[in-house]
């Protein structure tokens, strides 16, 4: 199978009852680097796999309950591929993972495919959803994809925010303008502030940014994420 319109729709709603969208397309022109499909072929288009908001969320909470390991120490990884596995194999496509080696530019996609940029959390910020989505596979094919228009915000973001409260909410200091200080960020997390304040709610300075509100995790997600983090 080839990455047609149409077939892209095919492979659009097998991902709906997931909670999954295509979030973007990316063709590589001749001699350009690119991932190598399993085939041993480069790829010439790569197709992003992702949530948007808590669009996963209902979806991944059924599984965990049907699993009696409530699916294992990477619950989220594991769902992932049970999902979108599947889904590669039906549209003759290579499957790749943020989780997996061999480690796939997943951000440089994105911001090609969709023209976005980095907030100073490191996260990619998306001028609707603001910080409240995630790339949770990609599909390689063989052929050029289908792309279609993406609306290009006019400017990034960030540049529009006079009042950055991601940078003056953040408990330990640890968003800045020019980069974002992981190891004062996991210090600050195994503290008791820290353990009752963004380990359980969610990351204060994420939720301050004021784009994509409406999008926000629920709390149940937000926690989970934080839990998922190595301290």
């Amino acid at each position: 199978m080839n990455a047609s319109g149409h077939h892209l729709e095919t492979i659009r709603a097998a991902l709906r009852p997931h909670g999954l969208f295509l979030r973007g397309v990316v063709n590589f022109a001749d001699g350009e680097a690119a991932p190598t499909l399993s085939n041993s072929r480069p790829a010439a288009s790569v197709v992003l796999i992702g949530n948007i908001g808590s669009s996963l969320w209902p979806a991944f909470s059924r599984w965990r309950r049907s699993r009696a390991d409530a699916g294992g120490p990477d619950p989220l990884d594991t769902w992932s591929k049970d999902v979108i596995g599947p889904i590669a194999a039906m549209a003759g496509a290579t499957a790749w993972f943020p989780s997996d080696p061999p480690w796939q530019p997943f951000q440089q996609w994105a911001m090609r495919a969709e023209g976005l940029k980095a907030s100073p959390l490191g996260i990619l910020i998306h001028p609707v959803y603001g910080l409240w989505h995630g790339y949770r596979g990609a599909l390689g094919f063989a052929v050029p994809a289908v792309t279609e228009p993406v609306a290009q915000p006019v400017e990034h973001p960030c540049d529009a925010c006079r009042d950055r409260p991601c940078l003056t909410t953040c408990p330990a200091a640890a968003v800045r303008a020019d980069a974002f200080d992981v190891p004062a960020c996991r210090s600050h997390l195994r503290t008791p502030q820290g353990q009752g304040g963004c380990l359980r709610g969610g990351c204060l300075a994420r939720a301050a940014c004021p784009v994509g509100a409406a999008y926000r995790y629920g709390d149940d997600q937000l926690r989970f994420h934080m839990a998922a983090l190595s301290l």
